[in-house]
């Protein structure tokens, strides 16, 4: 199961990042701030990404015990999104030893 959600969160990562800089070539979101932020569905995209955000690191806050980690964390998950979320994940994944269960990665490091 370990490598299957590896897998799975390393085509995500891959597709996302691929998707950012792909649309960064295209286009600048700073300057076409002005116009995004009047689109009510803009809006209402940028409050759904930062509860996902919260929701998220409420459970990394969880996880780690060091505050200098979770406020990188924090600082990631804010600025990179789903890219960080899914290096996040992959780096949980990652730590997981052989005979370790997934219950490691969901839950604080003893």
């Amino acid at each position: 199961m370990k490598n299957i959600l590896i897998l799975i969160f390393a085509a995500v990562l891959v597709w996302v990042t691929y998707i950012v800089i792909s649309t960064s070539f295209q286009s600048s979101l700073f300057a076409e701030w002005n116009y995004l932020k009047t689109i009510p569905w803009m809006q209402a995209t940028l409050w759904d990404f930062y509860a996902n955000i919260f929701v998220l690191l409420v459970w990394v806050y969880y996880k780690e015990s060091n505050i200098v980690v979770k406020l990188w964390w924090t600082v990631l998950f804010i600025t990179l999104g789903s890219i960080a979320v899914t290096g996040y994940v992959l780096l949980q994944l990652f730590t997981l030893k052989p005979g370790e269960t997934l219950e490691k990665v969901l839950f604080k490091k003893s």
